[in-house]
C-alpha cells in the first residue's frame, strides 16, 4: 500500500479516526476550490463532483488590489462554491494524505478525520507567498497573497496614517511604503494603496503637506517583464511621475522591525515592506508522493495527466503544465491559463485526449483609478481605456450575475465617493497564511 501524509502523526491519526470510505461524487474528487478546481468542478456540471476545500467560497485573486484599496468590499470578490458549482459536493477541509494503491484521500475535515474514495483524482491545490531566506522577511513583511492579506494591507496602511497624525517627528517613517517585487501584484498593489492613501489623506488635515515616499523595488532591471516593453515602459513613467521611486536591479537584504536593507546596502526607514516577489505551490504538494519538478509543482503530460498516472490529473499554481501553444515554456501561474487548463481537463475527464495548448490573447493591469495597461489581440492600449479594458475583462470572468453587479457597483462607487478607508479588524483577525 503507498500511502503519503503530511506528517507520521497525521497517518497515525487517520488510520485511527477513519473507518468506512466515502465515495466522491461521481467517482470524481477535486483538491482544492480555488480557481482551477472549481473551474473544472462547474465544468463537470450535473455530472458532479466532491469538492474538498477550507473554505466555501471561491476567491477572485485578480481583484485583491482593489479590495486592498478599499475600492471593492471584500465579500463581492468571493465566490461561493455551492452557487457556483450547484452540483457539487463540499466537504470542508484540507487533504493531508494520499493513498494511491487504495485510491483515497485522507481529509481533516471540519467534522474530524474521513477518507475519500475516488477514481478521478484532480489536484489544484494551488500557491502559498513565496518566502526567501532574508533575514527578517517572514517577521516584518506583509505579504499578498488573500483576502485576508488584502485586508491586513488596507488596515496597516489607514494604521501608519493614523501613527503619522500622532508622532510627527517620524512621520516619514510612518508615510514611507515599500513594495518588493515589480510584477502585476506588486505594481498593482503599490498603485492602489498610493491611490488609498490620496484619497484619505483629505481626512488627515495636519498630514496634507506631509512627505509620501513610495519606492518599488525590482531584482530584474524592468517592471512587468511580463509585459511588452512599450506598456512596461508607460507603467514605469507613470509611476515616477506620481513620485514612485523605481530600484531596479536590486533585491531586500533583510527586514527589521522599522527598517529595511537593500542588496547594494541602501537602508530605508519604513513601517511598511510588501512582500509580492512571487509563488511557490502549496507544501502539500509535495507530500502526496506525485512526481514534481525542481520548483516544486507537478509534472503532467499534454492533456494534464500526472506523469505515470492514469487517473490523476493536476492544473494551476501547482503544476508544471505544457502548453503546446508556447512550447519554449509551461503556463504561468495566472487565472485565465488557470480557466482553460480546467476546460481542458473536463474534457480530459470527459474521454477526449486532446493535447492541451492556449495562447493569450492579452493582459493588463490597473495603475489606480484612471490609468491602466493593457494588450489584446496585439494592439495595446493606456491610460483611461488600458484600465477600463482591464477591469471589463476582470467583471466577464466573474461568472455570477450578481457578483458582478456588486463588483461593478462597488467601483462605481469608489469613483463618486473615493476610496473607502474603514478598517476591518475582525476580518484581519482571521488572517492564515494559507
Amino acid at each position: 500500500m503507498t500511502l503519503h501524509t503530511t506528517s507520521q502523526t497525521t497517518s497515525q491519526t487517520t488510520s485511527q479516526t477513519t473507518s468506512a470510505v466515502r465515495p466522491a461524487r461521481n467517482g470524481t474528487l477535486i483538491l482544492g476550490g480555488g480557481f482551477g478546481g472549481a473551474h473544472v468542478a462547474r465544468l463537470l456540471g450535473a455530472q458532479g463532483a466532491t469538492i474538498v476545500n477550507p473554505e466555501s467560497s471561491m476567491l477572485f485573486t485578480p481583484l485583491l488590489t482593489e479590495v486592498a484599496a478599499g475600492a471593492i468590499e471584500p465579500r463581492h470578490v468571493c465566490v461561493p462554491l455551492r452557487m457556483m458549482c450547484p452540483a457539487a459536493e463540499l466537504v470542508r477541509g484540507r487533504a493531508v494524505g494520499l493513498d494511491e494503491t487504495r485510491r483515497t484521500v485522507a481529509v481533516a475535515s471540519d467534522t474530524g478525520m474521513v477518507e475519500i474514495g475516488y477514481r478521478r483524482l484532480v489536484v489544484a491545490l494551488g500557491s502559498t507567498a513565496r518566502m526567501l531566506p532574508v533575514p527578517g522577511l517572514a517577521e516584518h513583511a506583509i505579504t499578498f497573497k488573500n483576502l485576508a492579506d488584502a485586508i491586513h494591507l488596507r488596515n496597516h496602511v489607514i494604521r501608519m496614517l493614523d501613527l503619522a497624525e500622532a508622532d510627527p517627528e517620524r512621520a516619514a517613517q510612518h508615510l514611507c511604503f515599500v513594495f518588493i517585487g515589480a510584477g502585476y501584484a506588486g505594481v498593482e498593489a503599490l498603485a492602489e494603496a498610493m491611490q488609498l492613501v490620496n484619497d484619505a489623506i483629505r481626512h488627515y488635515p495636519v498630514l496634507r503637506k506631509a512627505v509620501q515616499r513610495w519606492v518599488l523595488v525590482n531584482a530584474g532591471p524592468k517592471i512587468l517583464a511580463e509585459v511588452p516593453p512599450t506598456l512596461s515602459d508607460y507603467t514605469a513613467v507613470q509611476l515616477q511621475r506620481r513620485g514612485v521611486e523605481i530600484l531596479s536591479s536590486t533585491t531586500l537584504a533583510s527586514v527589521e522591525a522599522n527598517s529595511l536593507t537593500l542588496s547594494d546596502g541602501t537602508r530605508i526607514e519604513t513601517g511598511t515592506v510588501v512582500w509580492t516577489a512571487g509563488v511557490t505551490p502549496n507544501p502539500l504538494v509535495s507530500e502526496l508522493g506525485l512526481p514534481i519538478d525542481e520548483r516544486g509543482r507537478i509534472v503532467v503530460d499534454s492533456c494534464l495527466r500526472v506523469k505515470g498516472r492514469s487517473d490523476v490529473w493536476a492544473l494551476g499554481d501547482s503544476a508544471r503544465v505544457p502548453n503546446r501553444a508556447t512550447p519554449e515554456r509551461p503556463d504561468p501561474p495566472t487565472c485565465q491559463h488557470a480557466l482553460r487548463q480546467a476546460r481542458a481537463i473536463a474534457r480530459s475527464l470527459g474521454g477526449a485526449n486532446r493535447p492541451y495548448g492556449y495562447k493569450s490573447v492579452g493582459e493588463g493591469a490597473t495603475l489606480g483609478r484612471d490609468k491602466g495597461i493593457a494588450r489584446v489581440l496585439g494592439l495595446h492600449f493606456r491610460g483611461r481605456l488600458g484600465a477600463a479594458i482591464t477591469r471589463a475583462y476582470h467583471l466577464r470572468a466573474v461568472l455570477l450575475p450578481s457578483r458582478r453587479l456588486r463588483i461593478l457597483a462597488d467601483g462605481l462607487l469608489s469613483i463618486a465617493f473615493r476610496r473607502d478607508i474603514a478598517e476591518l479588524g475582525s476580518m484581519e483577525a482571521r488572517r492564515t497564511d494559507a
